[in-house]
């Protein structure tokens, strides 16, 4: 029997499994097995916990179709919450965590626009990308550890993401596929966003497609150093810092906690 904790950062949940004193082992059957929602716990990312000697943890994060992920900002506020860590190690780097009003803050680094880095599969402008899916044209690439473009739009219910989101996803134009985000200005300082996650589709919320959203409409001048990005989910406040670091606070919760065979 393996141990697992259930939780969600607005919807966007994780099955948790702490291996720090005995190492799992997750190869993509089992990730996927796990994953399932009828068969499984399910979860929109499994998450595995490790020793690190850079941090308080090394958080290892798997996709429902047992891909791996870089990073993660909602799955990183769970942990925060969980095991109280405060330096989170994950393959894009160590990120800090720390309780704030209406949950945990984590700072999510700085957002990268090369398009080296993204990466895209060669160079164009990062800023407006020149290329389109049906209405949906010219967006903004960058990077959180993970790969997303940006589209700004008039109305995010009027874009049928589930069947353009995984087009855009395995695009060529991306190399290790991409997240989608689809962004609506609503007011100063207010924008309402759908995700779809590459690996995982449709969620609820995404926590570093709220911070590379933010950093792609703080680029085009759409936004202030501080903005509320509203998901299906909730909202996430996401702050640009002085030194150009971009910080999520928002709120988590357990679901449940259990053991399975699987």
């Amino acid at each position: 029997m393996t141990a697992f904790t259930k939780m969600h950062g607005l919807g966007n949940d994780f099955a948790i499994f702490d291996g720090r004193d005995t190492p799992l082992v997750m190869p993509s059957q089992r990730v996927q097995r796990l994953a399932d929602r009828r068969f499984g716990i399910g979860c929109d990312q499994l998450i595995v916990l490790e020793p690190s000697a850079n941090a308080d943890l090394f958080m290892r994060i798997f996709n429902p179709d047992g891909s791996e992920s870089a990073a993660c900002g909602n799955a990183t506020r769970c942990v925060a919450a969980l095991t109280g860590a405060q330096r989170i190690e994950t393959a894009a780097g160590v990120l800090t965590a720390q309780p704030a009003d209406g949950g945990i803050c984590i700072n999510m680094g700085r957002p990268d626009f090369g398009w080296q880095t993204i990466p895209l599969a060669y160079a164009m402008d990062t800023l407006a990308l020149p290329v389109a899916w049906e209405s949906l044209e010219r967006p903004v690439a960058v990077s959180m550890g993970n790969p997303h473009v940006v589209f700004v739009v008039d109305d995010v219910h009027g874009v049928a993401l589930d069947r353009l989101g995984p087009e855009i996803e395995n695009d060529p134009l991306f190399p290790e596929r991409v997240n989608v985000n689809i962004a609506q200005v609503l007011a100063t300082g207010h924008v309402r966003l759908r995700v779809w996650e590459r690996g995982a589709g449709l969620t609820l919320a995404c926590g570093s497609g709220a911070c590379a959203t933010f950093a792609a409409l703080r680029r085009r001048g759409l936004v202030p150093s501080v903005a509320t990005v509203s998901l299906p989910g909730g909202d996430l406040r996401i702050a640009e810092q002085a030194d150009g670091t971009l910080t999520m606070t928002g709120a988590v919760a357990t679901s449940f906690t259990g053991e399975t065979t699987l």
